[in-house]
C-alpha cells in the first residue's frame, strides 16, 4: 500500500511542474485608458493595462526590443547606464558608460538616450554625453562612430533616432538638452537644433533646419513621410515631412498641435514616437501617451500620473513598452508595430 502511495505521490508532483513553469508573474499597474474616438478601442482593449516591471532608475529613455534574444533595452539617461530587461531574469546592467566616456563631470544627460536596433542586428545609440551616433555589435563588441560632427562642427547631444525602412540611412534629432547649460553653452558648435541624416557612404546631411526642440522621430511604414516630436512647451507639435526617393526631407506640415494640452495642465510633452502598421503614430505627449491617425486625429490616450517619455513595439510586436520616469511598463494592445 505505502509503494502505491508513493507512486500516487510522484505522479501528482510531476503533474504538478508544468503548471508552475507557465505561471504568470504578477506587476503592479498604473494609469488608465482614455478613449478619444471610437477607432481606439479597436487598437486598445477596455481591459488593457500598463504593468510596471521595473523601477528606481533616473529618467528612464530609448526603449527598443531585441527580438533575436526577445529581450528590452533602454537608457537610464543621467545613470550613464544601458538596462536590460527579460521576462525571465528580470533587470541587469546591459553597457556602462553608455554614452559618455569623459573623466570630469560633463553634464546631468550624460548617458545615452535614443536606442534602435538595425538591419544588422546591431545597437545604434543616441550617446548624449560623448555627442555621436555610435554603433555596437552585440555579437562581436566593440562601438564605432556613425557620426559625431556635421560640416566639422560637433554635434550637440543626438536625443533619438530611426533607420529608414527602405533606403536603410539613419535619421537622428539633435537639441541641446545634453549640452552642461543646455542654451547658450560655449560647448555648443552647430547654431541650429537640427535633423540629421547618415548617408550609406557615412555622411552627414542636414534635413530640418528650423525646429527649435526636435525630439522623437520615426518613419511611416512605407517610409514616405518623417515624423517628427517637438518637446517646445511654446510649440509642442508633431511635424509631418515628405521623405523622397532620394531620402531627402521636404518642406514639414503640422500634423498635430499639442501646445493646448500643455497649457491647460495635463503633464508632458511630444517626446517618443513609434508607429504602427496601420501608420497610426503613438507618441508621449500632454496627458500620457497620445495615439494619432495618421490624418492627426487624436484617438485616445494612455494616462500616467508619471511622465511618458517613449515608447517602442516588443514580444510579438503587440506588446508596447514604455519608459516612464523612474520605470519601465508595458500595455497589450490589437496594434502591431510598424516593421512587424
Amino acid at each position: 500500500m505505502l509503494k502505491y502511495l508513493l507512486f500516487a505521490l510522484i505522479a501528482m508532483l510531476n503533474m504538478s511542474v508544468p503548471t508552475l513553469l507557465i505561471a504568470q508573474k504578477s506587476y503592479p499597474t498604473l494609469g488608465k485608458i482614455i478613449y478619444e474616438d471610437p477607432a481606439f478601442e479597436k487598437l486598445v482593449p477596455a481591459t488593457a493595462q500598463v504593468e510596471i516591471l521595473a523601477s528606481g532608475f533616473d529618467w528612464s529613455e530609448g526603449p527598443t526590443w531585441v527580438k533575436d534574444g526577445a529581450y528590452l533595452l533602454f537608457s537610464d539617461v543621467p545613470k550613464n547606464v544601458i538596462y536590460k530587461w527579460d521576462e525571465k531574469s528580470g533587470l541587469s546592467v546591459f553597457l556602462k558608460p553608455s554614452g559618455y566616456t569623459g573623466l570630469s563631470a560633463y553634464t546631468e544627460e550624460q548617458g545615452s538616450n535614443g536606442l534602435i536596433i538595425d538591419n544588422k542586428g546591431r545597437l545604434i545609440s543616441c550617446e548624449t554625453g560623448d555627442r555621436r551616433i555610435s554603433a555596437l555589435s552585440l555579437a562581436a563588441g566593440g562601438k564605432v562612430t556613425l557620426s559625431d560632427n556635421f560640416e566639422g562642427k560637433r554635434l550637440n547631444s543626438p536625443n533619438d533616432l530611426a533607420q529608414h525602412p527602405v533606403n536603410g540611412s539613419y535619421y537622428f534629432t539633435d537639441p541641446p538638452y545634453g549640452l552642461s547649460k543646455r542654451l547658450g553653452d560655449k560647448a555648443q558648435e552647430l547654431k541650429q537644433f537640427g535633423v540629421y541624416k547618415i548617408t550609406a557612404e557615412g555622411k552627414t546631411t542636414l534635413q530640418v533646419a528650423d525646429l527649435t526642440r526636435p525630439n522623437g522621430l520615426a518613419f511611416s511604414p512605407d517610409g514616405k513621410v518623417m515624423y517628427i516630436a517637438q518637446s517646445d512647451p511654446e510649440r509642442a507639435v508633431i511635424m509631418s515631412y515628405p521623405i523622397d526617393a532620394s531620402g531627402t526631407a521636404g518642406k514639414g506640415t503640422l500634423l498635430f498641435d499639442a501646445t493646448p494640452m500643455s497649457k491647460a495642465g495635463l503633464k508632458g510633452l511630444p517626446d517618443g514616437l513609434k508607429l504602427d502598421q496601420s501608420g497610426n503614430i503613438w507618441t508621449s505627449g500632454p496627458g500620457g501617451l497620445l495615439i494619432l491617425s495618421p490624418t492627426g486625429k487624436l484617438l485616445g490616450r494612455i494616462e500616467s500620473s508619471e511622465l511618458i517619455s517613449n515608447c517602442a513595439w516588443g514580444d510579438d510586436g503587440s506588446t508596447l513598452y514604455l519608459t516612464i520616469d523612474g520605470y519601465i511598463g508595458r500595455i497589450k494592445t490589437n496594434a502591431k508595430g510598424a516593421g512587424w
